[in-house]
């Protein structure tokens, strides 16, 4: 994996979380977002985005974010591609699970706004080597 980080494919089932994370993301970070709102759009919409990152909340209705991650996996263009839970579930053994499963790392919500797109930044940097 080499460049810039650029394209985000953001999974968040709440619109008021998705609109200050698209504000951070965009405007304060300057990534392009593709916001989905369930597990089962992310999968439809995942793989013609391309993303360079997935972002996603671990409690959504239906498909929960470990579920949806590890259904992106199963597509051959998205198996490596880094993943970050964001989710107000920051035991340590849940982090741990997250990480079992395929994340590089977990924020916690809530999130800065602010810093939010550094943070996310340098657990991409970190992830790439």
């Amino acid at each position: 994996m080499t460049g810039k980080l650029n394209k985000i494919l953001y999974i968040e089932d709440e619109p008021d979380i998705q609109a200050v994370a698209k504000i951070a993301l965009e405007a304060v970070g300057g990534f392009t977002l593709k916001i989905c709102s369930s597990g089962a759009e992310a999968i439809a919409s995942a793989e013609a985005f391309g993303p360079d990152l997935i972002l996603l909340d671990v409690m959504m209705p239906v498909m929960d974010g470990p579920a949806t991650l590890l259904k992106l996996r199963e597509i051959p263009s998205l198996k490596k591609v880094p993943a970050i839970f964001m989710t107000a579930k920051v035991q340590k053994e849940e982090v741990n699970r997250f990480i079992s499963i395929g994340a590089v790392d977990v924020i916690p919500k809530p999130f800065d706004p602010m810093t939010l797109s550094e943070k996310i930044t340098t657990i991409w940097e970190r992830s790439s080597v």
